[in-house]
């Protein structure tokens, strides 16, 4: 499918570990405001891709475009200025600092626009309360839900054209799940185009309009998610019960 208004375009894509080609020739886009879920069985590459959007991995061959802008190969620090955040699965926080500090640690490649930064710590307190009076906390005492509030509100803090979620449920109960299902659309809401890599196809297909399947490096649908939700020959492969 051919996007109207991508904020994001992906073309061509190849990476590789080594001698482990494991992206080839990968396309896709997002469009301005909206919520994309990147689905795919374990290994299929859906990780990969994100890395070499925010520039973590630089791929092989391809190209990204922020905007019109390309970002290809770019630092970190860099695509994160220019509007691209992820939270990572795993959460990847500091334990021993507190929440303010982990979100001010998010805000480092911005740190000079303390007008930005002060933007970014009234967004994530607005969408997430409980951060705001549990701000001295220690990240490394904090609940599963909470600590992925905290990685979901510290990627905020750039506050952001796009931000990636890789595994947004994982090991979280149900309950809490809704909960932050509810932050991403509010943040989504404001702006904020989004792709959410997500383990249960039964999750990521509620909550979006459009996505990709990928599997062995490939894309192998791009389309809408209540058709996809129809494709038993590709999501038998992903455990769909889980949400």
């Amino acid at each position: 499918m051919v996007a109207e208004d991508p904020v994001l375009r992906v073309e061509g894509l190849y990476a590789s570990y080594g001698a482990v080609q494991v992206l080839r020739s990968v396309d896709l886009a997002v469009e301005r405001g909206e919520i994309v879920a990147l689905l795919g069985t374990n290994g299929a590459g859906k990780s990969t891709i994100l890395r070499c959007i925010s520039g973590v991995m630089r791929p092989d061959a391809g190209r990204v475009f922020l905007d019109d802008e390309e970002i290809t190969g770019l630092p970190p620090e860099e695509t994160v200025r220019r509007g691209v955040c992820q939270v990572p699965g795993g959460r990847g926080l500091l334990p021993s600092l507190t929440i303010e500090e982990n979100l001010r640690m998010g805000a480092y490649p911005i740190r000079k626009d303390k007008g930005r930064v002060k933007a970014g710590f009234e967004k994530v307190y607005t969408a997430f309360p409980r951060l705001a009076e549990r701000r001295t906390q220690l990240a490394g005492t904090l609940s599963g839900g909470e600590a992925q509030m905290l990685a979901i509100g510290r990627a905020f803090m750039t506050t952001p054209k796009l931000m990636m979620i890789d595994e947004l449920s994982l090991g979280l109960a149900p309950l809490i799940v809704r909960d932050l299902v509810d932050r991403v659309r509010e943040i989504n809401d404001e702006g904020v185009s989004m792709i959410l890599v997500e383990q249960s196809a039964n999750l990521a297909l509620t909550i979006t309009d459009h996505s990709f399947f990928i599997e062995k490096g490939q894309v192998r649908f791009d389309g809408s998610s209540a058709e996809l939700l129809e494709r038993d020959d590709l999501l038998r492969s992903v455990f769909l019960a889980s949400t």
